[in-house]
């Protein structure tokens, strides 16, 4: 079997170019012209960053790729779908907002945003899951399975439940409705450690469905009957009181989003971009961003969303750690285990290669890739 095409770019720009006509170069020799787009509607699937949070894409990067898209007869959109947690991002209205706020207006990129799941993230299609092992049918966001072409543009970085989040987790949990993320989010419901807890309420704050109490001792408690396992509260938790009772809960997360992504992607054109830059250690979907646990690396692109995310994590394995980071924290903590990954030495608890061979025995693409550098 042929191995799939990953197209990269590193990222110096000297005299005479710059890194969003890199950008260009790299996509149209990754083939994206091969698509037809006279006439078309595209989905350009973005996270917006959550306001506060500062390692998000630029919108300069956005724009660069909707004029490729327009260049080639489409008619661009950017959008994403409503989010489960508390934050700027769970009503259409507020999306909006936040996303102009962060830059991505229609003067600055050339095309609109358009929330997906609508008003209240309950516009959703369901979709079907060829394959598919724990989804039978996908919530997506309706504007997103109305599109005639799939288009990805992911900041690849840490996750505190994933590993990491690309490609995969842009579509999978991207494309989802709420209804959708809290589908593949429920396999498994956080605990509090009592012992551990200093009951500073930072959990409470970042829970939209109010599942945590605090008792007389002032410890934290998650009701697992409103907890719907969206792992905020494990992020937001600054001292490790809060973990996952079901060992398998984030693979089967991983699981999920690789059907999920399959169902949105599954018989119509889709292309996809990678660039990995600040790699911050959780997701954009935070209120704020540690500094990134490696050095930036460059710029990624490819049919396969599956040899795009493992191209990438191969990539980020092979950088050093930067010093002062919540890696280099982790690695020079007193019970250190080295799992030899990135990724995995950031957020113990994950394992993202879960997704990936998911993905690949799913047929959504394969681990098995030729690295082109442009």
């Amino acid at each position: 079997m042929e191995k799939s095409k990953v197209y990269y770019s590193d990222l110096r720009a000297l005299p005479g170019t710059n890194l969003l006509v890199k950008l260009q170069r790299l996509i149209r020799r990754a083939g994206i012209g091969e698509i037809d787009m006279e006439n078309k509607m595209v989905a350009i699937k973005i996270h917006f960053g959550e306001p506060g949070n500062l390692s998000y894409l630029r919108p300069n990067y956005a724009k660069a790729v909707a004029d490729v898209i327009k260049d080639l007869g489409g008619r661009p959109f950017l959008t994403d779908c409503n989010t489960l947690y508390v934050g700027r991002r769970k009503n259409a209205l507020d999306h909006i907002d936040a996303a102009y706020e962060n830059g991505f207006t229609p003067f600055s990129t050339g095309c609109n945003v358009i929330i997906a799941d609508g008003l209240k993230g309950t516009d959703d299609v369901e979709v079907p899951v060829v394959g598919g092992e724990l989804i039978k049918s996908a919530k997506i966001g309706r504007a997103i399975m109305d599109a005639d072409v799939f288009i990805t543009l992911s900041h690849f970085k840490g996750h505190e439940s994933t590993g990491f989040g690309g490609c995969l987790k842009n579509i999978g949990m991207g494309c989802g409705s709420r209804a959708g993320k809290m589908e593949q989010h429920n396999s498994g419901k956080p605990t509090v450690d009592h012992e551990v807890c200093r009951g500073c309420h930072i959990c409470a704050r970042n829970c939209a469905h109010g599942a945590i109490s605090f008792g007389e001792d002032g410890k934290a408690s998650i009701d697992h009957n409103k907890c719907v396992g969206c792992g905020r509260c494990l992020g937001a938790c600054n001292f490790d009181a809060i973990y996952n009772e079901n060992s398998s809960a984030n693979d089967e997360l991983n699981k999920k989003i690789a059907e999920y992504s399959k169902a949105v992607v599954d018989g119509r054109p889709n292309f996809h971009i990678n660039l990995v830059i600040d790699v911050s250690p959780y997701c954009d979907c935070h209120a704020e961003n540690d500094a990134p646990i490696i050095p930036d690396v460059g710029m990624f692109a490819s049919f396969d969303p599956v040899a795009l995310d493992q191209a990438c994590a191969d990539a980020c394995n092979k950088m050093p750690v930067m010093p002062g980071s919540l890696l280099d924290d982790e690695m020079h903590a007193e019970h250190f285990c080295d799992h030899h990954d990135h990724f995995s030495n950031t957020s113990p608890e994950t394992n993202w290669k879960v997704c990936l061979e998911h993905a690949e025995k799913i047929g959504l693409g394969s681990r098995e890739y030729e690295l082109i550098k442009v």
